[in-house]
């Protein structure tokens, strides 16, 4: 029984893993930032991302506005209009983050439950990492951390950063992670429909 759930869940974890050029940016912290992000809970904005945090409170406005459609037409188109304001909004804040500077394109072999990315200079395994991660599919930013399972060197062209490390999510918040396969189910679409054009 034991056996069959381990390949049941390492089934899962093949399936929601794709290849991707992503924005991000990641540094290395030590154990004590890891804790006190996964014990922050107060503030919605410290525990998930804009998007996420906005995602819930949409799933819970939409059935008050429901409620309130049945006895007020117009102000319930009001308030869609005020919802989309605010989309609008996030989004924008989302793509400024984006064009920031401390962040940069990677190939990234990402999954819901870890990644693998390129770097530059060697982080040894076991270290702690904090990774910002930018998906354009979902106009989303996570803020994940992880720990580092493996460093190698790569075997790729000049010019391609020279390590790559392959890191575990600690504590990962669920609507992250529903966020993350959003995107990867997404991009598994597109990348299937380009393979299509190109055959």
């Amino acid at each position: 029984m034991g056996d069959s759930n381990t390949t049941m869940a390492e089934d899962r974890r093949r399936f929601f893993r794709i290849d991707d050029a992503i924005n991000l940016y990641y540094r290395v912290v030590d154990e004590q930032a890891v804790v006190a992000a996964s014990n922050t809970s107060d503030d919605v904005l410290s525990s998930c991302s804009l998007v996420t945090a906005l995602e819930v409170l949409g799933q819970e406005s939409r059935s008050v506005l429901y409620r309130i459609e049945k006895k007020d037409a117009e102000i319930a188109e009001y308030l869609k209009l005020m919802d989309s304001k605010i989309s609008l909004l996030s989004q924008a804040i989302l793509q400024q983050g984006q064009e920031s500077s401390d962040n940069k394109l990677c190939n990234t072999n990402l999954s819901a439950s870890g990644l693998a990315i390129q770097v530059d200079k060697p982080i040894k395994e076991g270290e702690f990492i904090e990774v910002k991660l930018f998906l354009s599919s979902c106009v989303a930013v996570i803020l994940v951390y992880g720990k580092v399972i493996y460093c190698k060197k790569n075997d790729l062209a000049s010019g391609e950063p020279p390590y790559q490390i392959g890191i575990d999510y600690i504590n990962l918040k669920e609507e992250d992670r529903e966020i993350l396969i959003k995107h990867i189910v997404k991009r598994q679409m597109q990348q299937i429909r380009e393979n299509k054009k190109e055959s």
